[in-house]
């Protein structure tokens, strides 16, 4: 999953793009409020993490911006304590969630998480499960028929992005831009690599390959 991180706080910024990419997301991170207009309603972003004190174009004008132009990527506002009518104004303008600084990683990951399961319509999901399969999103790993199988950094990445999309048809071109931050060289020969490493830990069924097309996850799993 990529995200965008837009936060002038250039430590903090650091801290979390460290935290978020250990939580295996490819992540973009930018300082400036025009900045962040831009590239938010052109990049293909997951979900964007919003600080609304930012130089060059406030958050709000931002988030009012990409809703104006109907982008539905959710979006997860920061706000200072005790900033209330930042939330509130937030929220009207379009956020789906808010998180008040100072805060600890772990919410965030969680809030994050929810966000992402929330948008593809998994929000009662206490865990990410398709296909026969449960992933442990803190631990990186999935469960399949009671038995608990390691994934690579890679795996777990590519994994979790076709588990939130069971039943989609997905090209190489469309997981690079969603696995892979914009910084990255995007190889779709890797991804074939990683891919036919899940099939052999997870069965071929699992993962279908479309020829001209792409991979389809989870219609041949039991």
């Amino acid at each position: 999953m990529r995200l965008l991180l837009v936060e002038d706080n250039v430590p903090l910024a650091d801290e979390l793009v460290a935290g978020l990419k250990g939580q295996g997301y490819a992540v973009d991170w930018l300082a400036d409020g025009r900045d962040a207009a831009y590239q938010g309603s052109v990049e293909p972003y997951d979900l964007i993490i919003l600080d609304l004190g930012l130089p060059g174009l406030p958050g709000l004008d931002v988030l009012a911006q990409w809703r104006g132009a109907s982008l539905a990527t959710p979006v997860l506002i920061l706000t200072a304590r005790g900033s209330w009518a930042e939330r509130i104004e937030g929220l009207k303008a379009g956020a789906d969630d808010y998180l008040t600084k100072p805060f600890h990683p772990e919410e965030l990951h969680l809030r994050v998480q929810a966000l992402l399961r929330r948008a593809r319509g998994l929000a009662n999901q206490p865990t990410l499960q398709a296909a026969g399969l449960h992933l442990d999103e803190q631990r990186q790993c999935v469960t399949q028929g009671g038995v608990d199988i390691q994934l690579t950094a890679a795996e777990f990445r590519l994994l979790r992005y076709f588990m939130l999309h069971p039943g989609q048809i997905l090209s190489k071109g469309h997981l690079a831009e969603h696995l892979y931050d914009g910084e990255t060289e995007r190889d779709s020969n890797v991804l074939e690599v990683h891919v036919n490493h899940l099939r052999r830990k997870l069965g071929r069924a699992v993962i279908e390959t479309r020829r001209g097309q792409g991979y389809l996850f989870g219609t041949g799993a039991g």
